[in-house]
């Protein structure tokens, strides 16, 4: 098996799919759901790596579970969230600010703000699942693998229950207005982005014995890492709710912003 053939046809498949993805974001104006096919894209470059590798041991099946439940699990809440509430807001104003201020078309906004980025940042965070899958071929687990996939499936668990208590908080009429601060959101601000983080660094280290080219991937967890804690995860959604809920204020004063810590009293 060629290693870089195996990546080009992974990245000639997410092309595609993101083409579909944007005709139909055209279609029915709205870019948004492209949040739950960052979820499902990892997934589905996880089984493309899977489907290229004779005689998969229990290493690459590993892999591919781990990042096949996370992007399943994650993709399907945020699709069904998106079903529900419609156009996100963040989207609504990247979206206006290109057409009114660079004159975009929608069309073209959609392409150039939301799909064609997605790609590299999708494909490169994905990349430690990816090689991981098509260097493995019949090897077993070892002791960091196995280290690794408890450390993965502790953060699928941490952020499932983070998003399960944040939903049954919103379905709450007498939540309105108010700031989820029980469950493991006592704990942390934001204990479904610290899942992730969990998981994707879980992932890297399950397939980091492959050797250095996973090694060089840990660039996708690190840029993950920073997107999820310094720049369009936790600072852009608390900036939000500062603005929107003043009892927001006092909670970060109490409650870690990210890691998981007893709150302050």
């Amino acid at each position: 098996m060629n290693l870089i053939a195996a990546l080009g046809l992974n990245l000639g498949l997410l092309v595609a799919i993101m083409f579909v993805l944007w005709l139909i974001s055209v279609r029915i104006r709205d870019v948004s759901f492209i949040d739950a096919f960052w979820a499902y894209g990892m997934a589905i470059m996880a089984s493309a790596s899977f489907l290229q590798t004779e005689n998969p041991g229990s290493l690459a099946y590993t892999i591919w579970a781990l990042t096949a439940l996370w992007g399943i699990r994650l993709g399907t809440h945020l699709f069904l969230r998106w079903r529900k509430e419609g156009v996100d807001p963040r989207y609504k104003k990247i979206m206006g600010r290109a057409m009114e201020k660079q004159g975009m078309s929608f069309a073209k906004a959609a392409l150039l703000k939301a799909w064609v980025l997605q790609i590299p940042l999708l494909f490169i965070v994905c990349l430690p699942a990816q090689l991981g899958i098509l260097l493995a071929g019949p090897d077993g687990l070892s002791a960091v693998s196995i280290v690794g996939a408890v450390i993965a499936l502790i953060g699928i668990g941490f952020e499932t229950i983070g998003d399960m208590q944040l939903k049954t908080f919103k379905a709450n009429p007498a939540s309105k207005g108010k700031v989820l601060d029980s469950g493991l959101w006592k704990y942390t601000r934001h204990p479904n982005y610290f899942g992730d983080f969990c998981a994707w660094w879980g992932i890297w280290l399950v397939a980091a014995p492959m050797g250095w080219p996973v090694w060089l991937a840990a660039i996708g967890p690190l840029f993950l890492s920073f997107t999820l804690m310094k720049w369009s995860g936790a600072p852009l959604l608390e900036k939000s709710l500062k603005q929107n809920r003043p009892a927001y204020v006092e909670y970060i004063e109490r409650t870690s912003t990210f890691f998981p810590m007893p709150p302050k009293k």
